[in-house]
């Protein structure tokens, strides 16, 4: 291992330059790990664009980069849980395990959260990171380096589907069928949703819904989901769309739940009188807390097909490739970024 690594960064706004940096030094309680896949978000894509996310906002070079998988070379004084040549996948946020949401297991929700590629807190997209140990998660031989990258999305799509309370029997409606919307029908079918109605605009994206376990697909671009004689008991909103949020939410039937889970708009038009009369529950969700072993096991036992959303594949010098592909190509699923190391 030298002393450099190759490193893409963003600079701003449609500039992103790729850098030689110092390997990272692990912490004391932090492995050293040689980044083997990652995959690109629409986060980083919006950061790409935008330059922020709400109130994230880049002032600074930034490391773009949350869904990694690698392989431990190195332990800091005290990380004991690894041995070097450990395969592992990254859980990319690390909490202060002090505050009163970390105490209560919500630490997804820890007001001190270091997020990778969340300003200013670099990521992944680069040859080595350094973590505390205890969120680098051994993967087993049967999931590839890709598959586990994308166990990150994997686990948001399973925490939607606990707060959602999926449970066999269930009949959910997913709005949007990106790689959120895949992982989150195929997480419903192995929670034993009887019925998964997966709508979208893309075509090609509802065919791999399909492959994957939905029971039915509507392309709202042709016909309208209000005339479906669909009634949901949970919606998954995964497309971020204000409309289709709104609209989904009517579909619900009595006591339904609805989990918004895509970033959209910062408001979304409310059908109060339904949600009220039919006592609706509507909530939120933010990443994930003390999901990782669950992901691991459904994609390690077949249960999820993390490999199938993988449609492209870049090098490090072509992170800016990774972000942009999807306006050049409605066929991308997943865009991941494969280092190559010297």
């Amino acid at each position: 291992m030298s002393d450099g690594m190759k490193v893409s960064v963003l600079y701003g706004v449609h500039d992103v330059r790729t850098e030689t940096r110092p390997v990272p030094e692990p912490g004391p309680d932090e492995v050293l790990v040689r980044v083997t896949a990652v995959g690109a978000c629409g986060s980083d894509v919006h950061y790409y664009e935008h330059g922020r996310i709400g109130d994230f906002v880049v002032k600074q070079p930034l490391v773009l980069g949350h869904e990694p998988s690698g392989v431990v070379v190195a332990n800091g004084s005290r990380a004991r849980l690894h041995e070097a040549g450990q395969r592992v996948a990254l859980e990319p946020g690390v909490s202060c395990s002090r505050c009163a949401q970390c105490k209560a297991g919500r630490y997804n929700l820890c007001p001190e959260m270091r997020f990778f590629g969340t300003p200013p807190i670099d990521g992944a997209f680069c040859e080595y990171v350094a973590l505390r140990e205890d969120f680098a998660h051994p993967i087993p031989d049967a999931l590839s380096d890709e598959a586990a990258g994308l166990l990150e999305p994997l686990s948001v799509g399973v925490w939607a589907n606990r707060k959602a309370r999926v449970a066999p029997g269930s009949r959910v409606l997913i709005t949007g069928a990106g790689p959120i919307g895949l992982v989150a029908t195929q997480t419903a079918r192995a929670f034993g949703a009887s019925e998964v109605l997966v709508t979208d605009v893309n075509a090609r994206r509802l065919a791999v819904a399909r492959e994957l376990g939905a029971t039915g697909t509507l392309d709202v671009s042709r016909e309208s989901l209000s005339e479906s004689a669909f009634e949901p008991d949970v919606l998954l909103e995964c497309s971020g769309v204000p409309a289709v949020a709104s609209g989904a939410i009517r579909k619900l039937g009595r006591a339904g739940r609805a989990v918004l889970v895509g970033m959209g708009g910062d408001e979304i038009p409310l059908p109060l009188a339904h949600v009220q009369n039919s006592e609706i529950e509507v909530t939120g969700t933010f990443r994930y807390a003390n999901i990782w072993p669950t992901a691991i096991a459904l994609a390690a036992g077949g249960e999820v097909d993390l490999d199938r959303l993988v449609t492209h594949r870049f090098g490090l010098d072509e992170v800016e490739q990774a972000l942009t592909i999807a306006s050049r190509d409605d066929s991308v699923i997943k865009a991941v970024v494969v280092p190559r190391h010297g």
